[in-house]
């Protein structure tokens, strides 16, 4: 029986596993024995088979190596992947059982497992938080573009109403720099806090996303994009955050600052990416358009919605 020594080692139940449907010892059908050391192999991926050999008493790392130099340009090496051995007791491939070596014919194949993919960039109003940040009324005459950004914020709220996009916002010491500027509507926010240091990632912040199931990403606009904005982004992504940077919804007093804060988020594992802009009274939410001072939709994957609302694009 294949792998004899390995199986002893084992439950019963796992013995039959060793062999693919050949009768053990000296008994077993003709050629699927080994000869000179190499015994065939079978190596089943995907819809593609091929026959080949390995060395007699072969494990599970040879089995991976043959793989490998048989499909090598076809694994995605970022996969994890499980090698089954084809049970003829059962009629179909099992998991290959710990300890297994080589000692007979058999049929191996490599598959994937199936796991939860995050890909990058993508957003669901489901695991999505919006966060503005400091939309103050003294800052107007200081902050480059300031009319603009409030234009583009505004609108990033009304879509996260419309979908449902819990809004956080926070305000730099309310006392002396006055609170959030009209335009910006708070209607339905989930929370609205002072705040005296340069993050967004107060306590009661990080309580409130932890009263939300399943946040994976940040959508972050407001003032200053060299300071607030760049200190909440670094401190999001620390704690394993995905960061949108709202470019056209985000300034500084300085435009150096601004660009140079944005060419640095992009050295992060942070996004850059354009308004909630919608020219034509319809957004099709499906994916997600990386830009910077550019008409684009930030859109929401995989929810297809249309959002009729008559938006305009800020000149920057």
């Amino acid at each position: 029986m294949a792998a004899a020594a390995a199986a002893a080692a084992e439950p019963a139940s796992l013995a039959h596993l060793h062999n693919s449907g050949h009768s053990g010892g000296s008994g077993g059908t003709p050629g699927s024995q080994s000869i000179g050391g190499a015994v065939p192999v079978l190596f089943c991926f995907s819809v593609f088979a091929r026959p080949s050999t390995v060395p007699h008493g072969a494990g599970h790392e040879l089995l991976i190596q043959k793989f490998l130099s048989l499909y090598g340009d076809q694994i995605d090496m970022h996969r994890k992947f499980v090698v089954q051995l084809f049970a003829e007791e059962w009629g179909q491939y099992v998991d290959l059982p710990k300890g297994f070596l080589v000692s007979e014919r058999c049929k191996v194949r490599l598959v994937p497992l199936q796991i939860q993919l995050t890909t990058l960039g993508n957003l669901t109003p489901s695991s999505t938080v919006f966060f503005c940040c400091d939309m103050q009324e003294r800052f107007r005459p200081a902050i480059k573009y300031f009319g603009d950004i409030i234009s583009v914020g505004q609108r990033l709220l009304q879509g996260a109403r419309i979908l449902g996009i819990p809004v956080i916002v926070t305000e730099q010491y309310p006392k002396g720099l006055g609170s959030t500027v009209q335009e910006i509507d708070l209607t339905g926010v989930k929370l609205v806090l002072p705040k005296t240091k340069f993050s967004m990632v107060l306590p009661e912040v990080e309580a409130a996303l932890a009263e939300i199931p399943g946040v994976r990403s940040v959508v972050l606009f407001g003032v200053e994009t060299h300071v607030c904005i760049q200190q909440t982004a670094l401190e999001l992504v620390g704690r394993g955050v995905e960061v949108h940077i709202v470019a056209d919804a985000t300034s500084s007093r300085s435009m150096m600052d601004r660009m140079f804060a944005l060419e640095m988020n992009l050295r992060v594992p942070a996004l850059v990416t354009g308004g909630l802009i919608n020219r034509e009274r319809e957004v099709k939410v499906g994916c997600v358009c990386v830009c910077v001072c550019v008409c684009v939709c930030v859109c929401v994957c995989p929810l297809v919605l249309s959002l009729k609302v008559c938006l305009q694009l800020p000149t920057l």
